[in-house]
């Protein structure tokens, strides 16, 4: 069995990121990247299920510029055994990712795709859905925990009400929460092996889509400063300002 595994280098999750002056997007210049976490969980859980003698072979894609074969060689170190790079200097909205993971889907036939349920840049969380309704695929999201048995993934996911058991044929989409598991660290040695091996490189422009942008971004912008708080005697105290400043109590 073949797990194809999509992941996205986005800022890292430690840094706090601020907006470019002229208001048009963040600004991360200089600024240190990753794989997206949600990602990661996915890849750790593609490797876990190659340990088992479920899967046979894993290949990790990413959509971007050269830069991004860094998220590429970091799951070639935690274990992927090919990476693919999507070459193209747009950024891409959701629909047109899982158009191109449509392509790399097709040209790959993988028995199991995973991705991320969202990335921490945009929290869209729509392009794991989107790539099962384009692949006419059944789909899975936000699985906390995947058992695969005659070509059946069984999965538990996370739910307002609690938790949800769904069981899917393979081949099927399956979204990663971070419940999932937790990634593996990942040693030097592999991260200096990792650099040594090839990863192919596609033109986006060779996959021949017509990716639409239908979404424009318009300004960034930070969220409104926090007021500072107050300190309070006692209670009687915190009543009266509850009272007359927040109008929280009657």
């Amino acid at each position: 069995m073949k797990a194809l595994v999509a992941i996205k280098r986005v800022v890292d999750y430690n840094i706090q990121v601020r907006v470019k002056a002229d208001g048009s997007d963040v600004d991360i210049d200089g600024v240190k990247m990753g794989v997206n976490p949600f990602d990661e969980n996915a890849i750790e859980e593609a490797i876990r299920l190659k340990e088992k003698g479920i899967v046979t072979e894993i290949v990790a894609v990413t959509i971007g510029t050269a830069t991004h074969q860094d998220v590429l060689r970091h799951a070639l170190a935690m274990g992927v055994d090919r990476a693919t790079l999507v070459e193209t200097q747009d950024s891409l909205a959701p629909l047109a990712v899982a158009k191109v993971l449509k392509s790399i889907v097709e040209r790959e036939q993988p028995s199991l795709i995973l991705l991320g349920k969202q990335a921490i840049d945009d929290d869209a969380g729509q392009t794991g859905q989107m790539l099962a309704a384009l692949l006419k695929l059944p789909q899975a999201t936000f699985a906390s925990e995947i058992t695969i048995a005659d070509q059946q993934a069984t999965v538990v996911r996370e739910v307002d009400g609690g938790t949800q058991t769904l069981s899917v044929p393979l081949p099927a989409v399956i979204t990663a929460d971070l419940r999932l598991n937790d990634p593996r660290y990942v040693k030097l040695p592999n991260l200096m092996m990792a650099r040594k091996k090839p990863i192919e490189t596609i033109a986006l422009d060779s996959l021949n889509l017509s990716l639409t942008h239908s979404v424009k971004q318009l300004s960034v912008a930070a969220p409104p400063e926090r007021p500072a708080g107050i300190m309070v005697k006692d209670v009687n105290e915190l009543l009266s300002k509850l009272r007359t400043h927040q109008g929280i109590i009657a």
